[in-house]
C-alpha cells in the first residue's frame, strides 16, 4: 500500500528549492474546497537543540489569487533593489546550481541548468516530493 500524506491531498503542484544545508522552500499550489487555487510558501529549517536533538522549524505564507500580482510586484521590486542598490557588485550566479532528483528518483545531482529538470520533477511526483521530513537525504 502507498504512503499517503493527508496534507498533500489537495496539492496540485509543488516545487522544492533547496537553500543551503539546513533550509528548504516549498512552493505548493493547493485546491480549495470551493474550487479556487492558492499558493502556500513554506520554509522548512532543520535545527538542533542544546542536546543535539534535530527538529524542524516550519513557517508558511498563504497567498490567494487576488494578491498574486501585488505580491509578485513587491517581491520583484525588493529583489531588484537589493541587486541594484545594496549589493550591485555581488555575483548572484554563484548560487545558480540546482539540486534535483534524477528521472528514476534514485539520487540527487547538482547541475547549473539541467535540461530535464522539469521532466524529472513531473515524471513521478513521489520521486521528488517524497516525505518532507526526509528533505536532507
Amino acid at each position: 500500500m502507498e504512503d499517503f500524506n493527508e496534507n498533500d491531498r489537495n496539492t496540485v503542484y509543488s516545487k522544492k528549492v533547496r537553500a543551503g544545508k539546513r533550509r528548504n522552500y516549498f512552493f505548493d499550489i493547493k485546491n480549495s474546497k470551493n474550487g479556487d487555487y492558492y499558493i502556500v510558501l513554506t520554509e522548512l529549517k532543520r535545527k538542533e537543540d542544546q542536546k543535539d536533538v534535530t527538529f524542524f522549524e516550519k513557517h508558511k505564507i498563504f497567498l490567494y489569487k487576488e494578491d498574486f500580482n501585488k505580491f509578485f510586484d513587491a517581491l520583484g521590486e525588493t529583489i531588484d533593489y537589493v541587486k541594484t542598490e545594496l549589493l550591485p557588485d555581488y555575483d548572484y550566479d554563484t548560487y545558480n546550481k540546482t539540486r534535483y532528483n534524477n528521472v528514476e528518483g534514485e539520487t540527487e545531482h547538482y547541475s547549473d541548468t539541467p535540461e530535464n529538470e522539469e521532466e524529472s520533477y513531473n515524471k513521478d511526483e513521489k520521486n521528488w516530493r517524497g516525505n518532507r521530513s526526509d528533505w536532507d537525504n
